[in-house]
């Protein structure tokens, strides 16, 4: 999938070349109207507000938007979001966090900060609680392999590929494997899916 790093010049971080050595870089005043399918990410500098980052409307058929933030936080996630991004992470996270984010996004996913994760499974938990008592008990554990099932928890424990990889001892590439069964055999877009269906709420 091709990428494309687009900033007020078109100057790229190291942290992004060594994720996406392919990427091609865009000034932003040359717009990304004619840009083609792929993931663009669009720097948001510190002081600039999202809407004058993010071109309006929804991004086109088979292209992802993520917000590269130098102060991300909660609000200008939501804000990313409604305006049509996939997803939002801080523009200097490691390239690692960065291939993790376009693996999750060009699957069709949405990538959210752990903070706002953290809220979205605190403010559900009470909600979480009844529907454990009122509905059947969701197996999805039997759809899994019982390494799959290993990774799956972790994941839901919010721990990184590298930190299940070290956890597990085995590759991030095979974590990597392991998420896409499962995605698949679960029916699950992303981690947060798969985060929220472990914890309780049946997708």
């Amino acid at each position: 999938m091709q990428h494309w790093f687009i900033d007020r010049q078109s100057l790229a971080l190291p942290n992004w070349l060594e994720a996406m050595p392919e990427a091609r870089l865009l000034a932003r005043a040359q717009g990304a109207a004619a840009i083609g399918p792929g993931i663009l990410w669009f720097r948001q500098h510190s002081g600039e507000a999202v809407a004058a980052v993010l071109p309006p409307g929804q991004p086109a058929a088979g292209q992802h938007r993520i917000l590269l933030s130098d102060e991300p936080d909660e609000k200008t996630v939501l804000e990313a979001l409604a305006a049509g991004a996939a997803g939002c992470c801080n523009s200097y996270a490691a390239p690692e966090v960065l291939q993790q984010v376009a693996l999750v996004v060009g699957n069709g996913g949405l990538w959210v900060g752990q903070s706002l994760l953290s809220r979205i499974m605190g403010g559900s938990a009470r909600i979480l609680e009844r529907q454990r008592q009122a509905a059947p008990v969701d197996d999805w554990s039997a759809l899994l392999s019982e390494r799959e099932i290993e990774v799956a928890r972790l994941v839901a424990g919010a721990a990184s590929n590298k930190e299940i990889a070290r956890q597990l001892d085995i590759s991030e590439r095979t974590v990597k494997a392991h998420l896409t069964s499962i995605f698949d055999k679960l029916g699950l877009r992303d981690r947060l899916q798969l985060s929220l269906r472990i914890n309780g709420l049946v997708l």
